[in-house]
């Protein structure tokens, strides 16, 4: 039987949503004796805003005096770029081992009494996305202007269908990279050109390119 997986991100969203979380992503991997549920978790809006503001606090708490320290348990979470401000904290999921256990408790249960799993033959894992995490539809590539990306077109743009760069816009229709940011394949550098427009509708799939 196959596994419906638009019911099941429907049923890991209103979970998600109970806990203060959002699902970035679900995958269903592996083969018919050993399947696992991947589900992407990260706080949400509000969660992610009090986290940085927390963290903009706390350094800047540690710089007015050396001897403040910033949290624990937010500095685990979080690498020395960000904290100290050279890169966008929007980039992290602020997830913690508590959320991720709570999550994969209450959704669990949620699978088995609704069988959204056939014959419960599964494995239920719930994690961050990480730093390169998968970017799907405007919101995404409105939120990380900025950042690095990749990105895969259907249909080749200047004799090229991989293009790196920083996102430095975003419109209804399409996003532009600055291919300066990066250094490119030499497939890339063929092209001659220093930014790139992809329309949204071009993108086969997009990530967020890792800066530490």
């Amino acid at each position: 039987m196959a596994v419906k997986l638009d019911e099941i991100r429907k049923a890991a969203d209103r979970v998600a949503s109970s806990l203060g979380l959002d699902v970035v992503d679900v995958e269903f991997t592996g083969t018919a004796k050993s399947r696992i549920l991947c589900v992407y978790l990260e706080k949400n809006a509000a969660g992610r805003r009090a986290q940085t503001e927390l963290l903009a606090q706390q350094t800047a708490a540690a710089a007015a005096d050396p001897e403040a320290a910033i949290d624990a348990e937010i500095a685990l979470l979080v690498p020395a770029r960000f904290a100290s401000g050279e890169l966008n904290p929007e980039q992290l999921s602020w997830l913690t081992h508590e959320d991720c256990a709570a999550f994969s408790r209450d959704f669990g249960t949620l699978l088995d009494v609704e069988d959204l799993v056939p014959d419960n033959e599964y494995t239920l894992e719930a994690s961050s996305p990480g730093l390169d995490r998968k970017l799907t539809g405007q919101h995404d590539f409105e939120r990380f202007q900025g950042s690095l990306v990749k990105i895969q077109t259907f249909e080749p743009i200047a004799n090229n269908r991989s293009w790196q760069g920083r996102l430095t816009a975003c419109t209804a229709d399409a996003v532009s990279l600055d291919l300066t940011a990066v250094k490119q394949n030499s497939k890339a550098r063929k092209t001659g050109v220093s930014t790139v427009e992809i329309a949204l509708g071009n993108i086969e799939r997009a990530q967020l390119v890792p800066e530490f």
